[in-house]
């Protein structure tokens, strides 16, 4: 046994320390401007890679929670009202934490499958399935 203890310190010494940090995912704020009575995300392309999600998906949800019209133009969205980013970015958070994180392991390695009528998050990290709550 003591062979066995001897090589597991040696292996977790030989492993570098930045895996062990928790802080890998981190959603990127809105970049954008407003351009007269429009608000333009330049990032949301960005945005839609790193939530790992379809963007017409996003973008529903997005509508719905601000309210506005919007459409997309290449890796831009456009909102069609003045907007807040500190607005935007809350309800992106929102979207993160129901449709993207597993509420078990509060990893973003996840996909939606929907089943029937039911829309689930299923984790590819740990394996586990919930039920979406929100409605899309």
């Amino acid at each position: 046994m003591d062979d066995y203890e001897t090589l597991l310190e040696h292996a977790q010494s030989k492993i570098p320390k930045a895996i062990h940090t928790q802080g890998r995912f981190e959603i990127p704020k809105v970049k954008g401007h407003l351009q007269g009575n429009k608000t333009v995300i330049t990032n949301f392309s960005q945005i839609v890679t790193t939530l790992n999600r379809d963007q017409e998906h996003i973008l529903k949800y997005l509508l719905r929670e601000l309210a506005t019209p919007g459409t997309i133009e290449g890796p831009r969205l456009i909102l069609g009202r003045k907007m807040n980013s500190s607005l935007i970015n809350a309800k992106i958070e929102r979207y993160t934490t129901d449709f993207v994180l597993c509420r078990d392991c509060k990893k973003p390695d996840t996909k939606l499958q929907k089943e029937d009528r039911i829309t689930t998050i299923k984790c590819q990290a740990c394996g586990a399935k919930h039920t979406v709550k929100a409605k899309i």
